[in-house]
This record gives C-alpha cells, structure tokens and sequence, in this order.
C-alpha cells in the first residue's frame, strides 16, 4: 500500500530521539565559564591571605583554605545550574522575585565588591611587573588597566577567544604557583595534619575570616550565571519557559520536536 505525500504528512510522527553525544562533548562548553570564574579565586588578595597564614602559621590553617574552596565550588556549581536551568542570569532572577530595596543593596554589594576586587587587581599585576621588571607602579597599573581592557573587548568576536584568553591566563597562573611549591617543598606530614580543623583565635581567627572572605567572592556568582545559559543550544534553554516550550511543540501539544517539550526543571 503506497500512500500519496499528502497523506503520509497527516500521519502522526513518531518522536525521534537526538542522536547520543559524547560526554566530553557535553562537557566542554561548560569548561570556559568555569575557567572564566575560576581566575577569580587566584586573584592577589587570595595569594595574599593565603601566604600570610602560611608565613605565620603552616599548614595550621590549611583546613580554612580547603573548606573555603569546597564552599566556593558549592556555590559556583549551584549558580552555574540556575543559568542552565532557567536560561537567565542571577542578577535577573533577583530583580524578578525580590523586592526592589532588598535588590539595590545586592547590586550596591556586587559593585562594591567589583570595585574592591579591581583594586587589588591593579595593585597587584603593578607590584608583579615591579618585581620581575622593574616597572615604576603607575605605569604597571597603566598596563594592567590596559591589558584588562583588551581581555574584555575579546568579547566582540565571540564568547570563545575570550574564555581561550582567560583560559591562557589561568594556566600560567597554575604554572608559577606549581614551581613555586616544587621549589618550596611540601611536608606531607604537615599537610595532612593541617587539614584536620583546629580551634581558631587572635590572629588566626582574623586570617581565617579573610581567607573565607576572599574565596567567596559575589560578584564571581552572577557572572557565572550570566556566562551558561544558551551553552546547550536555544531549545533548552527554551524549554524551561512555557511560551518556549509551546512554540517549539507545535500545536495541540504535538510531539515531533520533543527535546522541547521537557518538563521545566
């Protein structure tokens, strides 16, 4: 029995599951965000505290550092979700669901702790070409202002060489701090006993609470948010929106493009 096109178009469709993709290729388009997100934890008011506490106390404080990260990797993974799951960014949802004296004290806080962060950041990449080449501050903080800049306008030609560019940055970073500890030398006696918790007072209490400080870092969570919706393509992230949903369902609620029709998570 042979059926005229027509008639085979009224046919119900039978849903047609995506191809299987690889879990790297799942994957990797959450590797830049991350990356981006990550350079901010090894920022010089991170290395500072950190140097400090190991300078004053040895490991003893190694456990404030860990559970500080852990808590740091907690949130990050959390924001990154809500980006994904929502197809919107935190700030947003913020504005959506909270009342507006509580949202202009978050968005004073992020630009407080932006400006804060930038601070440090100038300051630091100045006192670095101080020290490996001789630059007098202001011109250091000058080209530091500079090469921030050129980061960001990366950003015109996609989200991709940025998040290379940032990425470059960071694994130079891990270099140094990798031959840095291999030259220093590491007890491994006193790095495990510095991961059990120890009571904390004076000025290892201080120091633990800028560690904490620095590692949990606000405005770090909404870029996070803002940097993972759309990752795996406009239909997820139009699925998480009803409107989306029964515009890419077609009418009467049909099937034939079911990667659409998932139920908002």
């Amino acid at each position: 029995m042979f059926l005229s096109r027509t008639e085979a178009a009224a046919l119900p469709r039978t849903p047609t599951p995506p191809p299987p993709t690889r879990r790297r290729t799942r994957l990797w388009p959450m590797l830049g965000p991350a990356f981006v997100a990550a350079i901010a934890y090894v920022d010089p008011g991170n290395v500072a505290t950190n140097a400090t506490a190991g300078a004053s106390f040895g490991y003893s404080l190694l456990w404030v550092v860990v559970a500080a990260n852990v808590l740091a990797v907690l949130v990050q993974t959390l924001t990154a979700k809500l980006g994904l799951a929502t197809g919107r960014d935190l700030a947003t949802l913020c504005r959506q669901t909270l009342p507006r004296p509580v949202t202009r004290g978050l968005w004073v806080q992020a630009e407080v702790v932006a400006i804060a962060t930038d601070l440090a950041e100038i300051v630091g990449g100045a006192v670095a070409l101080n020290l490996l080449f001789g630059v007098p501050l202001p011109i250091g903080g000058v080209l530091t202002a500079v090469v921030a800049f050129a980061l960001l306008g990366l950003q015109r030609f996609g989200h991709r060489p940025f998040e290379r560019a940032v990425t470059g940055c960071l694994l130079v970073i891990a270099a140094g701090f990798g031959y840095t500890m291999l030259d220093a030398g590491v007890d491994p006696a006193g790095v495990v006993a510095g991961l059990a918790p120890t009571p904390l007072s004076g000025d290892a209490g201080v120091l633990a609470v800028g560690i904490l400080g620095a590692t949990v870092m606000p405005h770090v969570v909404y870029v996070h948010s803002a940097l993972t919706p759309g990752r795996y393509g406009d239909a997820v992230t139009a699925a998480r929106t009803r409107s989306g949903r029964g515009g890419c369902c077609g009418p009467s609620g049909s099937t034939s493009c079911w990667p659409c029709c998932w139920p908002a998570w």
